[in-house]
């Protein structure tokens, strides 16, 4: 009965503290904490009834570990929610066991959630990105497929995957793996109202034609920013 109650108590915790106070505070998606809860809770129950019958643990995961895919191709996740996805699942498996002696499930809870918040911590390779980038022409040579990359990107190209390759269309849509220069980091200073010191888009408002706006510059400028 220890057991049981050490379980439950390191389950509650252990998936509070990785969802509210790891997950959240780096990606704040508020619906996966709620899934994150849900499935680390719901596997724990069903771990700890089904370890207590005649039915089978293997039965139990397998039923579990169908509603996991189907959930998973539900909706459009990034890899490192997959990995909360996966280690929300392991916590209530683990608690779920209840294992002797007692504090084994608390001491295995706390080291999986000490491995994401080491694992995912900002400070690693905080430059260090993922996109996928169409562009408006074929680049069927690499090195002026990284040239043009890297011009657009304002960064260094690590590495590049060419998902399509249109030379009737002159289209190309790449996956590249880059680092951000030092500089792209720091935010833009000067007149907000500059365009060129400003990394937005804007528009004049309406009714002003290009030739008033010269007329206005020592005004009030209307301008709308996006």
């Amino acid at each position: 009965m220890l057991s049981f109650w050490t379980g439950l108590a390191s389950n509650v915790i252990g998936i509070t503290v990785l969802v509210y106070f790891v997950y959240f505070r780096r990606h704040f998606r508020r619906d996966l904490v709620l899934a994150y809860i849900a499935l680390s809770m719901g596997i724990f129950a069903v771990t700890l009834l089904l370890s207590g019958s005649g039915a089978g643990m293997g039965l139990g995961l397998g039923l579990f570990g169908i509603l996991s895919i189907i959930r998973l191709r539900s909706d459009t996740l990034t890899q490192e929610e997959v990995a909360y996805y996966f280690i929300s699942l392991a916590i209530g498996l683990v608690n779920g066991l209840h294992p002797d002696p007692a504090w084994l499930a608390p001491s295995a809870t706390a080291a999986l959630v000490l491995v994401m918040f080491v694992a995912d911590h900002p400070s690693f390779a905080p430059r260090t990105e993922r996109q996928t980038v169409t562009l408006e022409k074929a680049y069927p040579k690499k090195a002026e497929l990284q040239a043009a990359l890297e011009q657009l990107l304002d960064a260094k190209v690590l590495r590049t995957v060419v998902i399509e390759l249109d030379m009737v269309r002159d289209l190309t849509i790449v996956d590249v793996r880059f680092r951000t220069n030092a500089g792209a980091l720091a935010k833009p200073t000067g007149d907000p109202g500059n365009a060129e010191s400003f990394p937005g888009t804007y528009e004049l408002a309406k009714g002003q034609t290009p030739s008033s706006a010269s007329s206005v510059q020592n005004g009030a400028k209307q301008e709308t920013w996006s």
